[in-house]
């Protein structure tokens, strides 16, 4: 359109008479004003008395619309220290384990700054907050040095697992004994399974006696922790080692299997 500027809104179409409600030029108009549309943006504009009339949009109300995604960084584990304690009191326990009682957190700071030391939030859900008054980089020096000690000794469970056939033979059923009694000795579980196949599956006494026979063999080593038990075409039975058996370490195991040297 001649004589518009690019991105300015169109003169509003003829106005119909008050009280009419009839389109005019694809519009309806109404007895205050009408909803233009405005060719330049693809949006409209309510007209009124022939001007457009000015629409401030409202923010969107809490809890409606989009969200925002900044939810702030992570939270934090380690606890509150000095200045970071924000409770009008605490309750204070001295650097040798010694109570103090109730103070102001100024005093605790004053405290804790004259002896050289941090104080520290230790519980901060009681009512007050218990702190104590202690250094706190020797502190966490000697809790990871716990952690680490802890995750040493924590011993990991491994199941193995040992697969045989209700109708095996005499040496292969020696191998098998041979590796679930290795397995007991390192201190894992044991998972034998028998498998069925065929007409198999119509005699599980079969593997019944065969598991039977194999927890009798390692009793010495070992106990039967989940019975036996059919799982489709499978039966299964787990060993567990004896918790006053010490687990031997793979060094020691090799030096038993290795053969003697001749003595000259």
């Amino acid at each position: 359109m001649a004589g518009v500027a690019r991105g300015a809104p169109l003169p509003p179409e003829p106005y119909a008479a008050a009280g009419s409600g009839h389109r005019v030029g694809g519009t309806r108009r109404g007895p205050v004003g009408a909803w233009a549309p405005c060719r330049n943006s693809g949006t409209g504009a309510f007209v009124v008395d022939g001007a457009p009339l000015a629409i401030r949009r409202q923010p969107p109300r809490a809890g409606r619309g989009r969200q925002s995604t900044n939810r702030g960084g992570p939270i934090s584990t380690e606890p509150r220290i000095n200045d970071r304690i924000r409770v009008p009191e605490v309750r204070l326990v001295g650097p040798n384990g010694e109570q103090v009682g109730i103070v102001r957190i100024d005093d605790a700071l004053r405290v804790a700054q004259e002896a050289d030391l941090d104080l520290v939030e230790v519980a901060p859900q009681a009512r007050p907050p218990v702190c104590k008054i202690m250094d706190y980089g020797k502190f966490k020096y000697e809790s990871a040095q716990k952690a680490r000690e802890s995750r040493r000794n924590q011993q990991l469970t491994v199941i193995k697992e040992q697969k045989l056939r209700p109708k095996i033979d005499t040496h292969d059923y020696e191998t098998k004994k041979r590796n679930v009694v290795r397995f007991l000795e390192h201190g894992h579980k044991v998972k034998v399974t028998i498998m069925f196949r065929g007409r198999e599956q119509s005699r599980p006494e079969l593997g019944f006696r065969l598991l039977q026979r194999l927890a009798d063999d390692v009793t010495e080593l070992g106990f039967v922790e989940a019975t036996p038990k059919q799982d489709g075409r499978n039966m299964i039975m787990v060993l567990a080692p004896h918790r006053n058996l010490k687990p031997r370490s793979r060094a020691t195991a090799d030096e038993a299997a290795a053969p003697a040297e001749p003595q000259t």
